[in-house]
């Protein structure tokens, strides 16, 4: 532990508050969740419960790498948000602006071969099935008369 405190640190190209604990700080990054963080930080071997701002260079170092590369710390699959990748058919696991560029090209790429989700991508609609009949109403209310004057 340093002897320092860092109010701000940056991690994984995002300024993280020095004030909150490690875990919920890695869960701020687009791509991690606080369980995530937590196996990432007790494999590199740094107490969760630990302080953001306490931590050494080294520490943070070594976080930062096991952001970008979870597969090497023997983390299990099901904890990456990326399996079995389309391009590549690898595990991987993005974050930041990778993932939401990567996102956004699933969602094209769905819309080009013109699947059922890709459809409903398009023309704004819920695509996991939800209920439609009485959410995501655009406009006038339907279904409600008004009183006649």
């Amino acid at each position: 532990m340093s002897k320092e405190f860092k109010q701000i640190v940056r991690l994984a190209g995002v300024d993280l508050d020095g004030t909150v604990s490690a875990a919920y700080a890695l869960g701020r990054i687009e791509g991690i969740g606080i369980r995530l963080g937590r196996v990432i930080l007790s494999s590199v071997g740094v107490k969760p419960e630990t302080r953001l701002g306490f931590l050494t260079e080294t520490d943070v170092q070594r976080i930062e790498t096991a952001i970008r590369n979870p597969e090497k710390l023997n983390i299990p699959e099901w904890l990456l948000n990326r399996r079995k990748d389309l391009e590549t058919g690898e595990n991987l696991h993005l974050t930041g602006s990778d993932l939401e560029l990567r996102t956004k090209s699933d969602i094209g790429y769905m819309k080009n071969i013109k699947s059922w989700r890709g459809y409903r991508h398009a023309y704004g609609l819920k695509v996991r099935g939800q209920r439609t009949r009485t959410t995501t109403r655009k406009g006038k209310a339907v279904g409600v008369r008004r009183k006649r004057r």
